[in-house]
């Protein structure tokens, strides 16, 4: 039994999600890249561009000037996404402007999509994240056709800000066309009320450190603690039909005076890590929020719509979303965890999703809904969960074996000694 007992605590303690990089235990990187991660060098040129394969994850850097170039090889049918985040280091300096430009171009050089992120009124190093996209729509002329495509990566430098170069990961991922074609305009109405804040008890959790290790979260009222300087990642299932409501609340410092200008930052992502919303809010000691406005139901024709915070939210699966402290926290009022709160609500009325061609890549990335609202997909926390029965079960099966063999041996031994009398 005891053997049991310690093999299972192994294994729980090896679950995605697990709190192998606490938020409570510093850690030598701001940014936890994907633990399949694979080394891609960005070219100067397009000729020697190296490829990106949908649904793997990339490591690589960007400098302060010049552009780097990336390859897609696409078929005329399917969407793609690249999303790139750009991790400065801890220790640079940056401008509320720094921050990266990506965009996806054709082989003739047109642009099929723009995206930019900057650091922002923080002026903290943390991580910044934005999406290059190539969509394949009957109504746009240029980036239609199937071939080569270029995804091109570069940095925003402001004045007075380091010239030294970031860490880059890159996630590209292909959603496929539909056996049929559906609606092709935007829902003109949906429930914009905000939700009342839900209440109870929080339960514990660790944030991730970057988004391959964001931490899985349901509805409800949850605890954590985080430093100055700290980027802390959780995800959220979302359904067809469903709805996030979500709130950070920064603890009250026991010590220290002043305030630091965008001292709590949170911002939502989606499935592809497009940032959907923002908000941040000025810390002086006291305990502060920072409240996402309302969104729209889940919705695969969100994406005809205008609003970008309506548009990003086109799919079903995890929603993720980032909590930055700022370093200067640690200025004012110490570099010591503060207490954070997030309070989540899911409303809406699950309903069925797209039908789907092929399978997207990665693979189940897009979920459908299930009888609980939340995602069908391997982001999912009904995902982790199952992931988290099967080790928990497989350590127990080896457990047993251990015992089954240990006991055995036992036994033969002490037949062996009761002949030898």
């Amino acid at each position: 039994m005891t053997v049991v007992s310690v093999t299972l605590c192994a294994a729980v303690a090896m679950l995605p999600g697990a709190p192998a990089a606490a938020a409570d235990t510093p850690s030598p990187s701001p940014y936890a890249f994907a633990d399949d991660v694979q080394s891609v060098d960005g070219s100067a040129s397009t000729t020697d561009a190296e490829r990106l394969t949908p649904g793997t994850s990339y490591k690589s850097t960007v400098p302060s000037t010049g552009k780097v170039y990336y390859r897609l090889e696409l078929d005329a049918r399917s969407n793609a996404y690249v999303s790139a985040t750009a991790v400065p280091k801890t220790d640079t300096t940056v401008t509320a402007g720094d921050g990266i430009r990506v965009s996806v171009q054709d082989a003739n050089g047109n642009s099929c999509s723009f995206d930019s992120a900057t650091i922002g009124a923080s002026r903290s190093p943390h991580p910044v994240t934005a999406v290059g996209t190539r969509e394949a729509k009957p109504t746009r002329v240029l980036c239609q056709a199937g071939g080569t495509y270029y995804v091109v990566v570069e940095r925003i430098a402001g004045t007075g800000s380091s010239p030294d170069t970031w860490d880059l990961e890159l996630s590209p991922v292909l959603e496929p066309r539909l056996r049929q074609t559906g609606a092709t305009s935007a829902p003109e109405a949906w429930n914009s009320a905000s939700a009342e804040p839900i209440q109870g008890e929080a339960e514990r959790c660790r944030g991730g450190l970057g988004f391959a290790s964001a931490t899985p979260l349901k509805q409800g009222v949850w605890r954590d603690d985080i430093r100055p300087g700290q980027t802390l990642f959780y995800k959220v299932p979302l359904g067809w039909g469903r709805q996030l409501y979500a709130a950070a609340e920064l603890g009250n410092s026991s010590g220290g005076s002043g305030f630091v200008p965008g001292a709590l930052n949170l911002s939502l992502h989606n499935p592809v890590r497009s940032e959907i919303e923002y908000t941040g809010v000025t810390y002086d000691g006291s305990q502060k929020s920072a409240t996402l406005e309302p969104l729209p139901p889940v919705a695969y024709p969100n994406r005809y719509a205008v609003a970008k915070r309506v548009s990003t939210t086109r799919f079903a699966g995890s929603y993720y979303l980032a909590v930055n402290l700022a370093a200067q926290v640690a200025d004012r009022f110490g570099d010591g965890p503060v207490g954070l709160t997030l309070r989540l609500r899911v409303k809406g009325e699950a309903g069925n999703g797209p039908d789907y061609a092929e399978p997207s890549e990665p693979k189940g990335i897009f979920g459908g809904s299930g009888p609980d609202g939340q995602a069908a997909s391997p982001g999912g926390a009904a995902a982790d969960g199952n992931a988290t029965m099967r080790l928990v079960a497989a350590g127990g099966i080896g457990a047993g074996t251990v015992l089954l063999v240990a006991l055995g041996a036992w036994t033969a031994l002490a037949r062996r000694r009761a002949d030898g009398r």
